[in-house]
């Protein structure tokens, strides 16, 4: 037989119902019975059964019937069990996400840089972030220009590292870092024993490029032009680290970003500093989120300390 009612609300009233009962019900609907869903709620069985009569008076109508001395949920009982699973669920995901902010555990910070970048500055960074914020969970992204910077614009990442000298659409700039590029030379190559290179150093040296439309390589090319250099072109690349990597194998000489030659150096391969400077430049680029990743200020910290500390280094 059904629980004992008083007389249903009248028609057009809105049960007053509160999120304690609503928990309740849901819980006896998942256990099955009083005594494990009393457990999982850390209440008693007594209070479980009041607080079910309670709830069947401000609803009107019956959540269960009793058979043999068990609970069997009512028709309506299941069909509220669907409004009830739906709210929970929300409540559950808001949990989740105030737990992710609190602890910042699976809340991703996406940085998204040059890839000659991701190998030479954002190392360094991670490892400072890593010391004082271990639990950071950090997505690296590498693009080239101007695909990432038309990412940031779209608000796809939470920052990035450029060599743009100017902020794209809806998007914060911040000068990171400037030095200059590097000559990057075989351990026993002839110019090693020179402490600066002047443009006429390179005159019939095999000569690893950038490709051609990188600025850097445009900016090169236009050096040894003013200087009526010539070299023997004989290998080009979009990376830095494999125009390091095959001059460390001897293939010929090059020019390529300090950050770069400075972590690729030693084991096989010689950096020195070039008479001409060719300027290399890295910005932060913060697109305009309304609300910033809780992180992005310790990142942000943490590249301005790594570029500090590479700059000391190259000096």
């Amino acid at each position: 037989m059904s629980l004992p009612l008083k007389p249903p609300l009248q028609q057009d009233s809105t049960p007053n119902l509160s999120h304690r009962q609503l928990a309740l019900f849901r819980s006896v609907m998942l256990h099955g019975n009083l005594s494990r869903a009393a457990e999982a709620v850390n209440s008693s069985q007594p209070t479980l059964s009041r607080e079910l009569a309670r709830l069947e008076q401000v609803l009107g109508f019956a959540l269960f019937d009793r058979v043999r001395g068990r609970l069997r949920p009512t028709d309506r009982a299941l069909a509220l069990l669907q409004e009830v699973e739906r709210s929970f669920i929300g409540l559950e995901q808001i949990a989740q996400r105030a737990r992710e902010l609190r602890t910042l555990s699976s809340a991703r910070l996406r940085l998204a840089c040059l890839p000659a970048l991701a190998h030479a500055l954002v190392p360094h960074a991670l490892l400072a972030l890593a010391r004082s914020t271990p639990q950071a969970l950090v997505s690296v992204h590498p693009l080239e220009s101007p695909w990432l910077e038309q990412a940031l614009t779209e608000q796809r990442f939470d920052l990035g590292l450029s060599e743009a000298m100017a902020p794209p659409s809806g998007v914060a700039w911040q000068a990171l870092l400037q030095a200059n590029e590097v000559a990057v030379l075989p351990a026993s190559h002839s110019l090693c024993r020179k402490k600066l290179l002047q443009p006429q150093d390179f005159e019939a040296e095999h000569f690893i490029s950038l490709a051609l439309t990188d600025p850097y390589r445009q900016a090169i090319d236009r050096l040894f032009a003013d200087h009526a250099v010539q070299r023997i072109q004989c290998l080009e690349t979009d990376s830095a680290v494999a125009i390091c990597a095959m001059v460390r194998q001897g293939l010929g000489v090059a020019i390529v970003n300090p950050l770069t030659a400075l972590e690729c150096a030693n084991n096989g391969l010689e950096v020195r500093p070039l008479s001409v400077a060719i300027p290399f430049k890295i910005s932060l680029l913060l697109p305009d989120i309304a609300a910033p990743h809780p992180l992005r200020e310790a990142l942000v910290q943490a590249l301005q300390d790594a570029s500090l500390a590479l700059a000391q280094r190259l000096r």
